[in-house]
């Protein structure tokens, strides 16, 4: 039996979580298009530099080019914007995010330390033109400042408008879950940039057997929850992406980057404090709540991977490519 969705059945159901998309599409001529973008994710609309949350990461499999995981993992703290684009852009976009974080925060590189900025990656050439420099960092800050707590936009948007998964249009899909035990309610939030698999290896629907020359692609998958936990419990939350990712058929394929970020916006540790010591509450890792939350990112992640398809669009891509809608009710 699956546990409760959120409201809106989407990330932004963990309160104050903001996400943002620019979306470019462009037919340059019989051969070019430019078909791809960026999705910003926002762990909250504070400073995110001076109040940042606790985080980790699960690396399923490495064949990526994500920026900001090992500082992440190495600390358990997260100071930007969590961001999503294509494979070559992903200098361009932590350029944007760098800028706008330095904009919003004078000292950083000046009296204070640097930041460590997040961005993820899915390879959407087999669309996309993706040897033209099409996004920029000004798509990396437009897409931060169109971030809102509203129901996000799903499918062929933002870092998703050139993505391919199970042979179909794949892109943004996300998904929520209501936790409760001990007297306790929490919420965990997935949003995935689905990029991956064969139309026959897909379990949740029939997709048929037309063969599409795809690249083993990737998949980035993003959690949040509200629940408070620390970064070593957030990396095993992380972890159990791979039992959602499994559900829908994947093999986590040699080509294919799998990478998850888990975040808590529970407790947000302060950049300036006098104080030697910190403290935090936190779940407890033998209470039935930790059971439950990693039911629900298994079920958000399998869910939000199946809506990435459905919610997706036929798109038309360079070279005259067309990738299909998938079938699905």
């Amino acid at each position: 039996m699956q546990l409760p969705k959120g409201n809106n059945n989407c990330m932004t159901d963990v309160k104050d979580i903001r996400v943002g998309h620019i979306t470019l599409y462009e037919k340059i001529d019989k051969e070019n298009t430019i078909c791809t973008g960026v999705t910003a994710i926002l762990p909250h609309g504070g400073n995110l530099y001076k109040n940042k949350v606790h985080a980790s990461s699960a690396v399923i499999n490495g064949f990526g080019k994500s920026t900001g995981l090992i500082q992440l993992d190495e600390l358990g703290l997260l100071e930007s914007p969590i961001m999503l684009t294509n494979t070559f852009s992903v200098g361009s976009v932590q350029q944007g995010t760098l800028q706008y974080m330095l904009d919003e925060n004078k000292d950083i590189g000046d009296n204070t330390s640097t930041i460590n900025i997040i961005v993820g990656e899915c390879n959407d050439g087999y669309l996309n033109s993706i040897r033209l420099p099409s996004v920029k960092p000004e798509h990396a800050i437009q897409a931060i400042n169109k971030a809102t707590t509203k129901p996000v936009e799903e499918g062929a948007v933002g870092a998703g408008k050139g993505m391919v998964c199970f042979g179909h249009k794949g892109g943004i899909g996300t998904s929520s879950r209501i936790v409760t035990a001990g007297g306790k309610t929490f919420t965990v939030g997935v949003l995935v940039l689905s990029n991956y698999g064969s139309r026959d290896d897909a379990l949740f629907a029939n997709l048929g057997d037309k063969k599409v020359n795809t690249p083993d692609g990737s998949i980035m998958m993003i959690i949040a929850t509200d629940a408070p936990l620390y970064d070593r419990q957030l990396k095993r939350l992380a972890k159990r992406t791979a039992a959602g990712l499994g559900r829908t058929g994947s093999h986590i394929a040699h080509g294919s980057g799998d990478i998850a970020i888990a975040f808590s916006t529970a407790n947000t540790y302060q950049h300036y404090s006098d104080s030697p010591i910190e403290t935090i509450a936190y779940i407890r890792d033998s209470h039935p709540l930790m059971n439950q939350l990693f039911k629900g990112v298994v079920e958000a992640t399998e869910e939000a991977i199946v809506r990435s398809l459905k919610m997706a669009e036929t798109t038309e891509g360079r070279n005259g490519r067309i990738v299909e809608k998938a079938p699905i009710e």
